[in-house]
């Protein structure tokens, strides 16, 4: 039978009746049943809610249980809360402003009055809003709490940490990391078969001279092409697998000769979006079994997501077959150059040798921060107020495309910090040339596609929207809807195609 409560009106200033009927935990109940009365209405923005206590009691159920559930809920961004203000809806995003055409140009971002004959084109401006994806907010850094990271880490460093760096990274980071996969993405592992790197770059380039790569390795038929280059540089050949809606066809792994490592983003496709199937996620696994093979995880942006459940690593299905790499370079900073593998057990020597006897790559100190910044929770709360941020970010642009676009369809938005923009076949060229006159920088889909890849060209747009600043993001939005293609008939396209 479903727990149900119905609040007075002195807690919530109107009623409201939870039925907690979904399957599972108690927990997951309740949240879900929060999300569904936020969603329809029944709980408005900045409407109160009551204490765990009291919750709790009405409910028949642990107060912790209450507790747990607000706090995943604020981190998801559905809920806010602050100390002497209890918890509260949060916000919805404020609408865009209306569309406006900038002075002296056309629709399309082209100016107006121009003389025709012109021996070429017109150098367009430099950009003013930074729309690329892959970086996050710099102004977000949390400085004061990494500095007081780096005090403590300092009068706690032993003298030997201040002479040559080892090359598995320092312990205590090793440690700490160790915890914290295993406790958020579920990775199963130790720190003896962690090793530190300076980012997924880093990793690749290590794992490329152990010769575990070659010849080939398999790729999502989208992906960074930096990433590729890397690998073509190190003399190994990349082979596109196909993709849809539920990630790559993994099952197709198995015709593939001479291919022993596969590359894969499970948790959210670069760059279409999206998380890879269960059933995939075996098939890859499977197949690395049965080949004697290795799956590659890059887990870019596993802390980010929005409006799903999280999804665990795909090590934990098998740490022997699976090699995790991961980073700061999305929830803190690039600049750090901080990131980190865990290895099957039977290739950290390996690795190790290839590595060299001492750490020339990431500094000692950083390390250190970083393990006490992880071990003191700041780490964790760090994530969970950008994914609030992110997630508003996020909410603005789809209201904006919604509102001024409506014909533009965006995916990959779930998780991440980034969205496809997807266009009229045949439009991605003449976008991104409105947008560099909009004064945008921004990437398009076309760009990301292997060039031996099967999957069919999507015309597109890929647009970060963790970097501009707060006060300018309305303005980003606005010249993107700008720049945007406008709605036309199939027999328009055909034509222009």
């Amino acid at each position: 039978m479903a727990d149900s409560w119905v609040n007075s009106a002195e807690i919530l200033g109107s009623d409201l009746h939870l039925e907690l009927t979904r399957a599972g935990s108690r927990r997951t109940a309740l949240m879900a049943a929060l999300r569904e009365a936020i969603r329809e209405g029944r709980l408005a923005p900045d409407t109160r809610l009551p204490p765990y206590r009291s919750l709790a009691a009405d409910l028949g159920i642990a107060r912790n249980t209450v507790a747990d559930a607000y706090a995943e809920l604020v981190a998801e961004g559905w809920l806010t809360a602050r100390q002497g203000s209890g918890t509260r809806v949060a916000p919805r995003p404020a609408s865009p402003p209306p569309r406006r055409r900038a002075p002296g140009r056309e629709r399309g971002g082209r100016p107006s009055g121009a003389a025709g004959g012109r021996r070429g084109p017109r150098p367009a401006p430099r950009p003013v809003h930074n729309l690329l994806q892959g970086q996050p907010d710099a102004a977000s850094f949390p400085r004061t709490a990494w500095l007081a990271s780096a005090r403590r880490a300092l009068a706690a460093a032993p003298h030997e940490a201040f002479g040559p760096g080892d090359p598995r990274g320092r312990p205590e980071l090793r440690r700490a990391l160790a915890d914290y996969l295993a406790r958020v993405r579920g990775v199963r592992t130790g720190p003896e078969r962690i090793v530190v790197c300076a980012g997924f770059a880093h990793a690749v380039r290590l794992l490329s001279d152990t010769r575990l790569l070659r010849p080939r390795i398999a790729v999502e038929s989208y992906g960074l092409a930096f990433h590729r280059s890397l690998l073509r540089s190190a003399g190994i050949r990349t082979v596109p697998l196909p993709l849809d809606a539920d990630g790559a066809l993994t099952e197709g792994l198995t015709d593939l000769d001479g291919v022993r490592a596969a590359l894969l983003t499970p948790a959210h496709q670069f760059p279409t979006g999206g998380p890879l199937h269960p059933e995939r996620r075996v098939a890859a696994v499977a197949w690395a079994r049965e080949r004697g093979g290795l799956v590659l995880e890059d887990d870019y942006d596993g802390e980010f997501r929005y409006d799903r459940s999280p999804v665990g690593a795909v090590q934990g299905l098998d740490p022997d077959r699976v090699l995790y790499l991961g980073s700061v370079s999305k929830s803190l900073s690039p600049a750090l150059r901080l990131g980190w593998m865990v290895l099957p057990d039977h290739l950290v020597d390996d690795l190790l040798a290839t590595k060299g006897e001492r750490e020339g790559w990431t500094g000692v100190l950083d390390q250190l921060t970083l393990a006490d910044f992880i071990e003191s929770g700041g780490y964790d709360r760090h994530v969970r107020r950008m994914r609030q941020q992110y997630r508003r970010r996020r909410d603005q642009l789809v209201a904006a495309l919604a509102e001024r676009a409506p014909h533009i369809r965006v995916s990959g938005i779930a998780a991440g910090l980034h969205a496809v923009l997807e266009l009229p076949p045949g439009t991605e060229r003449s976008a991104l040339r409105a947008a560099a006159w909009q004064g945008l920088a921004l990437d398009g889909l076309g760009g990301y596609r292997h060039p031996d890849a099967t999957t069919p060209h999507r015309d597109g747009l890929v647009v970060g929207y963790a970097t501009p600043p707060e006060h300018s993001f309305t303005e980003a939005l606005d010249a993107l809807c700008r720049a945007l293609p406008p709605e036309r008939t199939a027999s328009e396209i055909g034509a222009a195609t």
